[in-house]
């Protein structure tokens, strides 16, 4: 018989990226394994059904293609590093075929099995926290079972030939961690198969399944600095020289404060939105109540280098914008209040961790929001 599957055109969705990024979803080093299943499909190649009848002197009045199957996959790798692993794993693409109709009267139904073994290399780009594309490029060994029948007219010579035999493949997908542990990946691959009767054509498989990390490799601890604690800075400038003896005491210089708030005790994970109640956003408020003398003050939003600079920028700004407007909400006129978000710039500590639970704690001063230069007068009685 001719092939049953010819090459479906270049595939659309390619490629394998192996970079140098944070598993804003970057995994850590380790194990894991996983599962996953979705709908697979061939291109049934009629016109060489078509010809081949025709070769028996038969005219094909109608062909009825099975071209779509559930397909599955179980697979296990290791974790080099955050950006590229190895795969392998056992496969099963399901079941295709077609029957056609002709005449002289008679029917030929022909149906393929495939299901193998793979190997791929696995690259991972991070665009947030926890999620990342992937793509991959590998070898699969492909077994190929055939069955064909024929009835009337048609006349079948090999009914139950087989093949087994590797060739390559493509995928390309998405994944997002819900815990450190547990992710989901949504891909699309195609497989290179041999239909069995010395047809190469391509199998496409588009799935959804779960993975499962079960640790990462330790390290030795690289030294860092101790992760300071929100605190109020205040910075006072020395006094001018004493004035001629006097009944009474000069007032003080005016004093520069600055109010470091961790992102952590302002907001949820990965949000712009304060957390309830705020006591420390409230006694700034106070302050500057009581001084309206204080007429420019900067807020400053800052991230750690997670994700994407453009994410993280737009983070900072809306971080510090919603300081800002709660200050505003509390009787503080904005025009006296200045948001800007810095995002990566000016981190506190430098953090080398590779397990990514110890990194994001590690990381978690340079997360925050500086509320500063405020000057307050006050005069010492």
């Amino acid at each position: 018989m001719k092939k049953i599957f010819k090459a479906l055109g270049p595939l659309g969705l390619a490629g394998c990226a192996v970079v140098a990024s944070p598993f804003a979803m970057a995994d850590d080093a380790g194990w894991y394994g996983g599962a996953s299943a979705g709908r697979s499909s061939a291109t049934i190649d009629d016109a060489r059904i078509t010809s081949g009848l025709l070769g028996q002197g038969l005219t094909t009045n109608s062909i009825s293609d099975r071209d779509r199957d559930t397909g599955y996959k179980v697979f296990g790798g290791y974790q080099f590093n955050n950006n590229f692993a190895l795969e392998g794993g056992y496969f099963d693409l399901g079941k295709f075929g077609y029957t056609a109709n002709t005449t002289p009267p008679g029917t030929l139904s022909g149906d393929v099995r495939l299901k193998g073994l793979n190997l791929d290399a696995v690259g991972t780009l991070p665009i947030t926290e926890k999620l990342s594309v992937l793509g991959r490029v590998g070898v699969n060994y492909t077994e190929a079972s055939d069955a064909f029948t024929g009835t009337g007219a048609v006349q079948v010579t090999n009914p139950n030939p087989s093949k087994s035999e590797a060739n390559y493949k493509l995928g390309l997908g998405l994944q997002y961690a819900f815990t450190e542990n547990l992710a989901m990946r949504v891909e699309a691959e195609r497989y290179r198969v041999n239909d069995a009767i010395g047809n190469n054509g391509h199998v496409d498989l588009v799935s959804v399944g779960l993975i499962y990390r079960f640790g990462a490799k330790s390290s030795t601890p690289v030294p860092r600095a101790a992760a300071p604690e929100p605190v109020r800075e205040v910075v006072a400038v020395a006094p001018p020289p004493p004035p001629p003896p006097l009944a009474v005491v000069a007032p003080p210089p005016p004093r520069f404060e600055k109010f470091t708030l961790s992102a952590t005790e302002l907001f949820g994970f990965d949000s712009a939105e304060l957390r309830m109640p705020q006591p420390k956003l409230d006694e700034i408020a106070t302050e500057l109540s009581k001084h309206g003398e204080v007429g420019s003050v900067d807020i400053n939003g800052y991230t750690d280098h997670l994700g994407t600079a453009p994410y993280n920028q737009k983070l900072s700004e809306q971080r510090a914008n919603s300081v800002r407007n709660y200050l505003s909400s509390k009787g503080i006129d904005p025009a006296r209040l200045n948001a800007k978000g810095l995002g990566e710039a000016n981190p506190v500590v430098a953090c080398t961790e590779k397990k990514r639970a110890t990194l994001i704690q590690c990381l978690e001063p340079n997360r925050r929001v500086e509320v500063e230069k405020i000057t307050i007068e006050r005069r010492v009685m």
